[in-house]
């Protein structure tokens, strides 16, 4: 992958295969400490400790279409090659966390990339999930709860056009503003 936006949509993947409802992602970055956090928590099934500890390497994987599962290896590496590191939390039946950071300016720290674009897809294509996405600096934060968004619209779907446009609006506004876009 050759952008963080997309470690974290194949996390969220991840998620979403685990039966979450709700999904948390957090993005935090302080400039003036040279910091890059993105945490992504989840409500699903969780792994026994077993599956935890092998939950890292490529070779292991719960999908039945291939032998290899990468999205967290590669989010692990791309952590801890940018002077960074990577914690994984499970518990079975309770959910999963999954946070890297970086020091943002690591040569080796690959960009964000389209982060709002991500939380629009995200958000977008699993109607039937609930998402709570913060992007903070320190100072301000900006948020984005599916949960309320849902409970104003009623029978809306979040793919009707409008309602797709105001989100892209919202997140460019309130989520990617927070850091500038510039990561």
């Amino acid at each position: 992958m050759r952008e963080l936006a997309l470690n974290v949509l194949d996390i969220v993947e991840n998620s979403l295969a685990a039966g979450a409802k709700l999904v948390k992602v957090a993005l935090t970055v302080r400039l003036c400490d040279d910091f890059l956090s993105i945490c992504i928590e989840d409500d699903g099934c969780g792994m026994d400790e077993t599956t935890l500890a092998k939950a890292c390497d490529p070779f292991t994987t719960s999908r039945t279409t291939r032998n290899v599962g990468l999205g967290l290896p590669l989010f692990r590496f791309s952590a801890e090659s940018a002077g960074g590191a990577f914690s994984i939390e499970s518990k079975r039946g309770e959910g999963t966390r999954v946070e890297a950071t970086y020091r943002i300016g690591h040569i080796d720290r690959m960009p964000l990339g389209d982060f709002g674009g991500v939380v629009l897809q995200m958000v977008t294509m699993n109607e039937r999930v609930d998402f709570y996405i913060t992007v903070s600096d320190g100072e301000q934060t900006g948020v984005l709860d599916t949960r309320e968004i849902k409970e104003i619209l009623g029978d809306i779907s979040l793919t009707d056009p409008e309602v797709r446009a105001y989100l892209k609006e919202y997140i460019q506004e309130n989520l990617v503003s927070v850091y500038g876009g510039k990561l």
